[in-house]
């Protein structure tokens, strides 16, 4: 007899968008469990203050029934529908699959990926915050400069570059 399989998934999931994240929920769950040898499937929602992470905890008889559902055209429509919802990931959602698989990019693809988005950031970001600075009087604080600048490509890192850079490049990250 086979050992069984298990999925965890997580989701961070906007604020403003839990409500409708619910609603999938209400859709995909009955259609994980009517699946060839679900066992059993648990959500475990964010605590408010405490967490913003949905965890969803499917098991299966098998691993080939798991992967069945996993590959079900069925359900990368609901994950394709979904993924407008998700809050945008930090460091640690970079380099994760979107298949859900625990398995990461060789590090090596990693640093080449991180590299080459923060290098135009980091040359870039300070000639657009040195006018801002003049105007404002303060050009001359070195220290100033780099906090803001090292502050916005950061943000620009998290919130905009790498969730995209990522998704572009998944197939090489990923090969």
């Amino acid at each position: 007899m086979s050992p069984g399989a298990t999925a965890l998934i997580t989701h961070r999931v906007r604020e403003d968008r839990q409500a409708d994240y619910e609603k999938w929920i209400g859709e995909i769950a009955p259609l994980s469990k009517a699946s060839p040898g679900n066992l059993d499937w648990h959500i475990i929602r964010p605590i408010r203050g405490l967490s913003e992470t949905y965890t969803v905890i499917i098991r299966f008889d098998t691993k080939a029934h798991l992967q069945a559902w996993m590959d079900s055209p069925v359900r990368r429509r609901l994950v394709e529908e979904v993924e407008p919802l998700f809050a945008d990931g930090g460091l640690d959602f970079w380099f994760i699959p979107e298949e859900g698989k625990a398995r990461a990019p060789v590090r090596w693809k990693q640093f080449l990926v991180t590299w080459s988005a923060i290098f135009p950031l980091v040359l870039s970001v300070p000639l657009a915050v040195a006018p801002v600075l003049r105007l404002l009087g303060v050009a001359d604080n070195r220290p100033l400069t780099i906090l803001i600048a090292t502050g916005i490509d950061v943000f620009l890192m998290v919130y905009l570059v790498m969730p995209r850079y990522t998704k572009l490049l998944h197939r090489w990250l990923f090969s």
